[in-house]
This record gives structure tokens, sequence and C-alpha cells, in this order.
């Protein structure tokens, strides 16, 4: 099969198009040809070496596609079945293999594209809105990154619990997106300081939480957009690392607590977001999704 090979870790380069042999399913494992992959940020953490994944290995961890065999132990699953999964690696290629536990089968209605953009972002969404902070209503919330794939699903979640949510985007074309998915007020960080503009749109009274991808380039401010006692949400990176904390910072600006969570996948959160995800196709309600994909 073709596949995607890394054979040492580092930029784009360092990826190549190569025939390997298709994985064969273990006792508790499917086969599944790959119909999409997901493109997520995290792609590029595992590429870089950041996971300490040892080469050679296929990079991917999301996609959708169809079971071509089962392992002997697999009862629930059977050849044809249309299905996704996620957080196995693997998935830049023709075929894949994953424990029959991580993969679900696709909704009516759900196409292989919206399953493989959605899940291991919607999962993240939900995490980050029903328990890394969890939002109540009348809450007033910021997202950075708010054109995003994860972006767009947590303002979808946010608004779901009753919260205003400010966003952050980098132009019109990205504002339109988030005001689609609901958000109430987008500011366009390249023209404006968000941190004032945040302080503007709540004359001042502070978030009750950020949800913070961007990491060092926004998490000073995100600081300052807090009430007493609001929660940072830092869920990533995009531009760098945060650098070492003083926790009497945190003190001073009004007893904030600040989380850096994680997604530790179980067969229950999958279903958390493939089911919402039905009910939108049967009630014929948008789902805003943004995420690239492979085919």
């Amino acid at each position: 099969m073709k596949a995607i090979e890394l054979t040492e870790t580092g930029g784009p380069e360092v990826m190549h198009l190569r025939e390997i042999p298709t994985p064969i399913p273990q006792e508790s494992e499917v086969l599944i040809r790959v119909a999409v992959t997901g493109v997520n940020f995290i792609d590029l953490y595992v590429r870089e070496g950041r996971y300490g994944n040892e080469p050679p290995f296929t990079p991917g961890q999301e996609a959708a596609g169809t079971v071509v065999a089962v392992g002997k132990s697999v009862s629930h699953l059977q050849e044809g079945d249309r299905v996704a999964w996620c957080s196995v690696l693997g998935t830049y290629a023709e075929y894949a293999v994953t424990p029959a536990e991580r993969v679900v089968p696709i909704p009516i209605g759900v196409t292989f594209e919206q399953a493989a953009a959605a899940l291991l972002q919607g999962m993240t969404a939900h995490y980050l809105s029903h328990s890394a902070y969890p939002i109540q209503p009348g809450d007033e919330v910021l997202i950075h990154a708010g054109a995003g794939g994860t972006g767009l699903l947590l303002t979808q979640f946010a608004k779901s619990r009753g919260a205003r949510v400010l966003t952050t985007v980098s132009n019109e074309e990205k504002a339109e997106l988030s005001y689609q998915a609901g958000a109430d007020d987008v500011i366009l960080y390249t023209k404006s300081d968000f941190a004032d503009e945040v302080k503007r749109l709540t004359q001042r009274r502070g978030l009750a939480a950020v949800y913070d991808s961007i990491g060092k380039s926004t998490f000073e401010q995100s600081l300052t957009c807090l009430k007493a006692r609001g929660t940072l949400v830092l869920y990533g990176s995009a531009s760098g690392d945060v650098p070492p904390l003083d926790l009497m910072k945190l003190a001073s600006l009004g007893s904030l607590y600040v989380t850096r969570p994680i997604l530790r996948l179980r067969h229950t959160a999958i279903w958390k977001v493939v089911r919402p995800l039905e009910s939108y196709c049967c009630f014929h309600q948008p789902v805003v999704l943004n995420n690239f994909v492979l085919s």
C-alpha cells in the first residue's frame, strides 16, 4: 500500500510517499481502508519529534473509512462498516489498523469528510467546555483562534451551554466564519489589541474563562482578560511554548486559575461527539467545521 513514512523527525521534507506492507489486524483490531484522514496541529508536533515516536513510522491519527477485515475477537464491527477513529498513529496511508474499541460507526447523514474533520477536534471542544472549565449559563468567555476547527466547534458548545462568546481571528473572512458558528463578538487581533477589546466589550467586568491554543504570544494578555478567580485554559502552543510562570502573578491579577489539560481518550468520549453530530444531521441544523482532510 502507499503511505507517508518518516525515517527521521523534522520539517515537511522528512515525509516521504512510499510503498509499505499492508498491516494485518491482530485479534482485537480492525483493518480499515482510509477514505479521508484529518490533518491536525498535533501532527506537526509528532513530525517534529515532540512526542518521542521512534522512526520509521506513518504519521496521522484521525481518519474515516471502510472496514475491510476484523480480528477474531471483534464482534461489533464487520466488513463494509463506515467508521471513524482517532488518536491512533498511522492514518496517512491507504490502509490502517486500529484497536476495535477506538472505532465508532459513522451515523447516517454524516460524510467521511465530516467524521474525519470533527472527531478529534470535537472531543477536544467537548472536554474544554464541559470539563477543563465547565461553562455555566451567563458566562462570558474568550476563544482564541475562533475560526479554526476546534475554535468553531468550541464556540458552538459554549453557545449551547448559555455563554456569551468572544473570539479572536486574523481577518474579515475568518470573522464571518466565527459569527456563523455563533460568536457574539469577534475581535480582529491584527487590527486592535484583543485585551483592550475584551475590556471594552465586557465593560471591564472580565471573563469567566479564556480558551487559549496560541500560547506564548497571547498568554500574558489572556490573563489580564479574566475576572477575579477566572480560569485560563491553555490547550495549545501555536506561537511557541509559554515560559515559566511566577504564581504570585495569578494572585495579583485576582486569584486566577490556569490549567493545561490533555485529552485522555475513552470510547464513551467518542460517542459524546458522534451522537450530537447525528442529531444535527437528522434535524438539518448546521454544523460548522473547519479542518483539513486528505483523501
